[in-house]
């Protein structure tokens, strides 16, 4: 019972809530562990937010609820940890983060400087005391263990998506500088890949891509909660992997806004230093360079749908949908120069395409002018209801022209031709029996169109009104086609006559 009511209020409030059973001799008690309120936002009961005066609930003030938009979270990773001594910390991590930041920063002089400094200098050390960023960069394990356990990660494994128990499990303790690559070192122990060939093109495209994997960490790391006690966990699957960090997205993020928004990491101490040293790129979300890979090797979206205010999951598929895309995009991005290589929005907006073709309305214009500039996409019709398909250059890579011709819109002739084969098998037909026809080719309205034409140039003939319309060969396709029988009959009477066709 305990269980479906905490179902019921995710469901419902989208809030986890906990619940315990205590007795108070035969008396029974529920009780329900609430979560404290996400810092910056409100929870609502029937979309109105609340709060209490006195005894009561009533809709929240404004100027309470402005007050609560207007918070902001503290930065954690620069708070002292009181206590902490160097020695506390990881002397190979510490090399290691030196090492990074003098190859990144291209100064070698940085290597020279004592431990001391170079904390100081990338400001993990404030007058003399250490950050919590230090304990999670670089602090040993027994550090890490005494003062934020809940920096730990938990890698397991299942050999199904449906399976509930781990088969193996995996806590990792060690500071991230050096955590990193043991991470990864695990999970590419059940790395599979799948060989593709195709002319000059020879290449494995793995499971769970390095540069995906590194990014989706360095994102649980630099953005979750720290104040909460549970640590980050990785679920690997044979073809999917799953990243569950506490807290929900920063603030201003949410699943719409994920690839445009610039985002203000929630541990900017702890993400600085990342980027400075080049584990990321630069410091802020990512997500695109993981949208980028994922979709370039012709895989699922990254799946960020199971998110809530209380913790972000993302969901990465390792399954190669589409071989042929991946080498289409590879051999693109080789040819064109670094200015012109193709963004992420534009491989989102091809992997859009080429999944179903899509209206022009439905795609910001600016992609859609890139693309077209690039050939890479073709505009079909040039009514509000224009249409987008992979162009010519895709299919003929691919070697499936067939399917470029079929994707291709009809012209009225062609349609014209479709209608005659069916009316001379059964003289007459409906105008569901023409939609029918040209199912996956052209709308009812199109249709409509075309047929409306046929007739008024008497190619077609329409009898009854409604739903009871029956349409059949037109008169002027009727003389149209006695006039062709009568010039062929000619013509060949005349062949036979010149001797240039035997009797």
């Amino acid at each position: 019972m305990e269980g479906k009511l905490e179902e019921d209020i995710y469901r419902d409030k989208q809030i986890r809530v906990e619940t315990e059973v205590l007795f108070d001799g035969d008396n029974r008690v529920l009780v329900i562990h609430i979560p404290s309120r996400p810092i910056g936002k409100t929870l609502k009961f029937e979309d109105v937010p609340l709060m209490r005066v006195g005894g009561d609930l009533l809709p929240m003030s404004d100027d309470q609820l402005f007050k609560i938009l207007q918070e902001q979270e503290p930065d954690f990773s620069t708070r002292i940890c009181d206590g902490l001594t160097l020695n506390e910390l990881d002397d190979r991590a510490i090399q290691k983060m030196k090492e990074a930041y003098a190859r990144k920063q291209e100064n070698p002089i940085f290597l020279t400087q004592s431990n001391f400094q170079c904390l100081v200098d990338l400001n993990l050390s404030v007058s003399g005391k250490l950050t919590y960023a230090a304990i999670i960069l670089l602090g040993k394990t027994e550090t890490i263990k005494r003062y934020l356990p809940q920096s730990t990660i938990c890698l397991e494994f299942r050999n199904s998506v449906t399976k509930i128990i781990f088969d193996q499990r995996q806590i990792i303790t060690e500071p991230y500088f050096l955590a990193i690559d043991t991470i990864w070192e695990a999970i590419n122990l059940r790395n599979g890949k799948v060989p593709v060939q195709e002319g000059p093109y020879i290449f494995d495209i793995h499971f769970f891509n390095k540069e995906v994997i590194r990014e989706a960490l360095n994102n649980a790391v630099a953005h979750r909660d720290y104040r909460k006690a549970s640590e980050v966990v990785i679920k690997q699957f044979p073809q999917e992997i799953y990243f569950i960090n506490p807290g929900g997205f920063p603030l201003g993020v949410t699943l719409q806004n994920l690839l445009t928004v610039n985002s203000t990491p929630r541990n900017r101490l702890l993400a600085d230093v990342l980027s400075k040293t080049g584990i990321v790129e630069r410091s802020g979300q990512g997500v695109d360079k993981i949208y980028y890979q994922c979709i370039s090797e012709a895989k699922p979206e990254p799946d960020y749908s199971r998110s809530d205010d209380y913790q972000v999951e993302l969901r990465i598929s390792g399954l190669v949908q589409d071989k042929a895309f991946a080498l289409f995009i590879k051999s693109i991005q080789s040819d064109l120069p670094d200015d012109k290589k193709l963004s992420v929005f534009e491989i989102i907006a091809l992997n859009r395409i080429r999944k179903d073709t899509i209206k022009t309305t439905e795609l910001p214009k600016e992609i859609i002018k890139s693309l077209t500039e690039k050939k890479l996409v073709e505009q079909q019709g040039k009514t509000k209801g224009s249409k987008l398909i992979l162009s010519r250059a895709y299919y003929e890579f691919t070697g499936e022209k067939a399917k470029y011709t079929r994707s291709k819109d009809l012209n009225d002739q062609q349609v014209f031709f479709f209608i005659l084969d069916h009316l001379s098998k059964f003289e007459k037909a409906k105008m569901n029996d023409f939609v029918d026809l040209l199912e996956g080719r052209l709308t009812r309205k199109q249709v409509r169109y075309v047929v409306d034409k046929l007739v008024s140039s008497k190619e077609l003939k329409r009898d009854g009104e409604g739903k009871s319309t029956i349409y059949s060969v037109g008169e002027n396709f009727i003389k149209t086609m006695q006039i062709l029988k009568e010039a062929v009959e000619l013509g060949m009477k005349q062949m036979r006559e010149n001797e240039e066709l035997e009797s």
